[in-house]
Parts: C-alpha cells; sequence; structure tokens
C-alpha cells in the first residue's frame, strides 16, 4: 500500500506537512508547508530571509522540474569597497554579506507551479506557530546564546532574549512580527514580501545596498536540472550556482572504480573518499552565477569528464588534484513524498547558522549571510558584483527510475553536503543498507579540498581500528572525534518504492522527524 511520508529537521515542520497532506495537499503543498514551519520553529537553520532550492518529480515526467530560488547581490554592491579596506573574503559583519532572500519567490513558485492548495493553506500551520508558540531547542538556545553579542536588543528576533537573556532550551517562544508577515504573504503573495514593509525593512538593514528595485525583480528560476545515469537510475541535481553536482558526480566516479559492497571496507572507504576529491578540487572555480560559468552546467556530469576523474584514482594511494590528465551551515533540508508518486527534494538556509547580523526589524526574521559565498579576486567567475549570484552550498538530489521518483536525499552541512549525499547514497542506494542503518553509520568530512589539498579527514566514532588503520596506510590523514556531529547533518532520506515509503530521520540532531502516513 502506498503512503505518504516527510523528514524535516523539527517534528513541528514535519507535522506541518503532515496536516496539509492529510486535508488534501500533495507532496508540494506538505513542502511548503514544513518549510515555512522550519523557518519559524528554528531560524537558526532557515528562514524567509534566506534561499531555497528545489527539484520535484512528477510520475510521467521524464526528469525532475528544478527551481532555483536563489537572490542576487544589491544593485549597489562593488567588491572594491572591501578590496581597498584589506579584505580578502566578504567579513560576515558586512552588510554586503547579505543577498536578496529568495525563499519567499521560490515557495510561491511552487505553491503556483505544481501546488494542490492555494499558499494560504500551505502557510497557515507556520502561521499558527508564530502566533501560538512553540519550545525551544537545545540547537536553538545554544544558536541565540552565541550571537547573543550581534542579537541582543534586536528587534528581528527580541522574542530570543527574554529580559535580554538568550532563551533557554524549553522556554516557550512566540513570533507575532514574523505572523504578521507570514499573513500578509499567504493573503496577498510574494508581493506582500518583496514591495511591502519587509522589503522596505532589508533596504533599511543593509544601508541601501539593496534597493526596492532588486527585491521588485524575480528570484524564482524554473532551471534545466542535471543528471547522471548511476547504477540504473538517474541521479537530478540542480545546476551552479548549486555545488549539487559533486555528490551524485562523486558517485558515479565511485561506481567506475568498482568499490565492492561493503561499506565498511578500506577499499570502500578510500575509494569514495578519492572520488569526491577528483571532482571537488576544482569546486570554487567552476561553480558560479549561473551567468558567468567557467564550464557549461550540462559539462559537469558528462560522463566522459567523470571517467578522466576516475581514472587519476589510485586504488592503493590518496592522490593530489588536480593531477593527470590535468585541469573546486544553517540549512533545512526537507523531503516529502506523496501517495501518489510526486517526489520533492527542497533545501532552505541562512548560509552560516542564523545567518548575518542584519534582520528585518518590524518584520521579524533575520537575513541571510550568502554574500559570504562570493570570491574578491578579480575576474573570477563567482566574484562579487551586482545582480549576480553567489557560490552556493545547497546541494538537494533527487534520484529517478524510468518517470518515477526513486530516492529522495541532501542535507545542511555547508561545504561538506555533498560528501554526505555521496556517503549516505553510497550506503543506502548501492550498498542497499535501510534508511536508519545508512543515517546512523559514522561519517567522514574532508578538511579541505582545494588544488593541490592532501587527504585530511575527520570521522565519527565507531569506526574499527583496522579499517582506521588501513586508510591511514593509503595516505589519508585521519583524525577521530570524540563525538558524531550534529553539523553534519541532519540529513533526510525517502526511498519510494511502487507501493511504499521508507524514511529514517538522522539521529545527530535531536528534533529531526521522520513520519509515514
Amino acid at each position: 500500500m502506498t503512503a505518504n511520508a516527510v523528514v524535516t529537521p523539527h517534528r513541528l515542520s514535519a507535522e506541518a506537512a503532515r496536516r496539509v497532506v492529510e486535508i488534501g495537499g500533495n507532496a508540494v503543498d506538505g513542502a511548503v508547508a514544513a518549510v515555512a514551519a522550519q523557518g519559524v520553529v528554528a531560524p537558526e537553520t532557515c528562514g524567509i530571509g534566506g534561499d531555497l532550492f528545489a527539484l520535484v518529480q512528477l510520475p510521467g515526467e521524464d526528469r525532475p522540474r528544478a527551481l532555483n530560488a536563489s537572490g542576487r547581490a544589491g544593485s549597489n554592491a562593488d567588491p572594491e569597497t572591501l578590496r581597498d579596506g584589506g579584505h580578502e573574503e566578504v567579513p560576515p559583519d558586512h552588510a554586503l554579506t547579505v543577498t536578496v532572500p529568495g525563499c519567499v519567490d521560490g515557495l510561491a513558485a511552487l505553491s503556483a507551479s505544481l501546488g494542490g492548495l492555494s499558499l494560504a493553506d500551505a502557510l497557515a500551520p507556520a502561521i499558527e506557530l508564530a502566533e501560538e508558540g512553540f519550545e525551544a531547542s537545545a540547537e536553538q538556545a545554544r544558536a541565540f546564546a552565541a550571537r547573543a553579542g550581534a542579537y541582543r536588543g534586536h528587534p528581528a528576533v527580541a522574542e530570543y532574549y527574554p529580559g535580554g537573556e538568550p532563551v533557554r532550551p524549553g522556554d516557550r517562544v512566540t513570533r507575532p512580527a514574523l505572523a504578521g508577515t507570514l499573513r500578509a504573504i499567504a493573503t496577498e503573495g510574494r508581493d506582500a514580501f518583496y514591495g511591502g514593509p519587509p522589503a522596505e525593512d532589508i533596504v533599511e538593514a543593509v544601508g541601501g545596498l539593496i534597493t526596492m528595485e532588486d527585491l521588485d525583480r524575480e528570484h524564482r528560476e524554473w532551471v534545466d536540472p542535471i543528471g547522471v545515469e548511476i547504477g540504473g537510475l538517474t541521479a537530478w541535481t540542480t545546476p551552479p550556482n548549486s555545488q549539487g553536482y559533486l555528490g551524485p558526480g562523486a558517485l558515479a566516479v565511485f561506481q567506475m572504480l568498482d568499490p565492492g559492497d561493503d561499506p565498511g571496507s578500506v577499499r570502500w572507504w578510500h575509494l569514495l573518499i578519492e572520488a569526491y576529491r577528483s571532482l571537488a578540487w576544482e569546486r570554487d572555480d567552476l561553480v558560479s552565477d549561473p551567468g558567468h560559468l567557467a564550464l557549461r552546467a550540462g559539462l559537469l556530469l558528462d560522463r566522459e569528464r567523470l571517467e578522466r576523474a576516475a581514472a587519476t584514482v589510485s586504488e592503493d594511494r590518496a592522490g593530489a588534484w588536480p593531477a593527470a590528465p590535468g585541469r573546486t551551515s544553517g540549512t533545512a533540508y526537507i523531503c516529502v513524498a506523496d501517495s501518489d508518486g510526486m517526489g520533492v527534494s527542497v533545501i532552505q538556509s541562512n548560509y552560516r547558522g542564523t545567518g548575518s547580523p542584519f534582520g528585518a526589524e518590524r518584520s521579524g526574521f533575520l537575513l541571510q549571510d550568502r554574500g559570504g559565498g562570493f570570491s574578491l579576486v578579480p575576474g573570477h567567475p563567482n566574484e562579487l558584483g551586482p545582480g549576480k549570484r553567489p557560490l552556493h552550498t545547497l546541494a538537494p538530489t533527487l534520484w529517478t527510475e524510468g518517470d518515477q521518483a526513486r530516492w529522495l536525499l541532501g542535507t545542511r552541512g555547508g561545504a561538506v553536503q555533498p560528501q554526505l549525499v555521496a556517503q549516505v547514497g553510497a550506503a543506502a542506494i548501492f550498498a542497499g543498507r535501510a534508511p536508519d542503518v545508512a543515517q546512523s553509520a559514522p561519517r567522514w568530512a574532508l578538511a579541505g579540498f582545494g588544488p593541490g589539498s592532501a587527504s585530511q579527514i575527520r570521522v565519527e566514532p565507531g569506526l574499527a581500528a583496522p579499517l582506521l588503520d588501513g586508510l591511514r596506510e593509503k595516505g589519508h590523514a585521519v583524525t577521530e572525534l570524540e563525538a558524531a556531529q550534529p553539523g553534519w547533518g541532519p540529513l533526510g532520506l525517502i526511498g519510494m518504492d511502487d507501493d511504499a515509503r521508507r524514511a529514517a530521520a538522522d539521529p545527530r540532531v535531536d528534533t529531526t522527524s521522520a513520519l509515514v502516513f
């Protein structure tokens, strides 16, 4: 018997999706509800001041619909102001770190194009949570305590500092200003956000670097997804400015290397790490605003290109790239599958934790710091500039078999996201591990992967000593961590069979939820 399924980073956003689907909504309606609710109850992960990417598979279509709802730098963004000040990166406390939020445009586009209910219906659970309140989680309390120096006294998040002190786990939080903003969007649509008081708040917050005209332009774009065939399935993702190609690309290279079927073997770990490194070293030169790409998006997952990468991998030793034959956070991933076979893989983010120090004072939300993804190198494809989209770490994936969705997979984790997608995808999709087993297995992350970098990996506890010793013998510098890493997740995973749904929440974050109903 078919069923619906949802996996989110918070039980309340999962319940929002369930509620909307059970009143007749489809997977898109559920995803819109979950994204909006997640931004209410966990602004340390995402919110309407951030961006959104989505993949939607409709049964019978030969590929998913792909949505890029990421905003651009303002018209008055000038990298010279930072370079003249001696900066080599965009400072996290500078207003140029703020780019236009694309999330609301994305939610409105998803609802209007593919939803079965109204946008107001999908936003209703989020509005209710903002008005009636919810309990602060431990992760949320830690996040706002850590940023007290920036946010204490800030009207956009006043509810997180009752009496001037950071909120504590279990404290009841209501967000009336955000509720009003969401209610206006539900009633008037995207124009209430991009042409009303929220837009005015954004312009004021960044001192005019973003203008009302910048906000009024469309920030959602339906784009062609990019994909690669792997083991009888096609793994799809969103093209640049997303780094999403790295997860499917690494898995395609990994399969070419014939890793076997034992996720606990030295060979498996070594080849998966090397498959990722063989592509990731050039990420920073290849991911930029779609209008400034150094390599056409459709070539990123070209099979001949991936075969050339596979040829540079040694089965015996960790390599260094570039190699012959020659020439790479605060986020919420949500996946929803409905009983009719529609699958939605959607990711939404502030970028680094709670985002920038800037917020919409009257409107009740913080602004993302995605401008930190720009380069300040003159002439670089990803150089900061007016109207440009920055390199995005958001990397959703959706796997199909023919015209049917089979897997929905994604995670938070900043630059680490595709590494986690590759690891859990390899375990669940290649090795056939149950979703809960794939979710709970120890994970690794590369400390760096730019040109010429060595293989320096950090690993979660629980791995056998012979595996660690074997990796070191092959030239990997391995650092064992003392605890599982909440920032390496939570990962969302749904398997979609013809007559069943399989889902599992990530145990690394205690608020996560997986529902099959």
